[in-house]
């Protein structure tokens, strides 16, 4: 009987664990500590006017094709945005640089390139919408 009430235990406890952590994959996040500040040179390409998003890939990552879709979507709607597509296997010093952990994760940068919110996991267009008014100061 003791090692069922285990079983049970367990599953309660992994199966809210994943819940709890699909809710939060790809959700943006205010960044705490330090706000990092990215240059054009650290990530290869130039700014974008009011804000960039800069997506960290792999290549054999399925919602890093889709989030790349949703981040081109935003940026032809949002005038003076940029998106910059990094691959994480190429750039391990500047992902180690910047605790990236999975791909792919959305790094939110307003015009001065200070990380202004991140997101890991697939977000959806709405958030990143959301997170883009905090980094162009609308």
């Amino acid at each position: 009987m003791t090692g069922l009430i285990v079983v049970v235990v367990t599953l309660a406890v992994a199966t809210l664990v994943g819940v709890v952590m699909r809710r939060r994959s790809g959700v943006p996040r205010e960044v705490r500590g330090d706000v990092e500040r990215l240059t054009s040179g650290d990530i290869h390409a130039e700014l974008g006017e009011r804000a960039t998003l800069v997506q960290f890939s792999s290549a054999f990552c399925q919602p890093c094709r889709a989030t790349r879709r949703i981040l081109d979507e935003v940026t032809e709607l949002v005038p003076g945005v940029a998106h910059v597509e990094i691959d994480a296997e190429s750039r391990l010093d500047l992902v180690r640089s910047l605790n990236i952990l999975r791909t792919p994760t959305v790094l939110i940068l307003d015009a001065e390139g200070h990380v202004v919110k991140r997101a890991s996991g697939q977000p959806r267009k709405a958030d990143v919408i959301g997170a883009l008014g905090l980094a162009i100061g609308e």
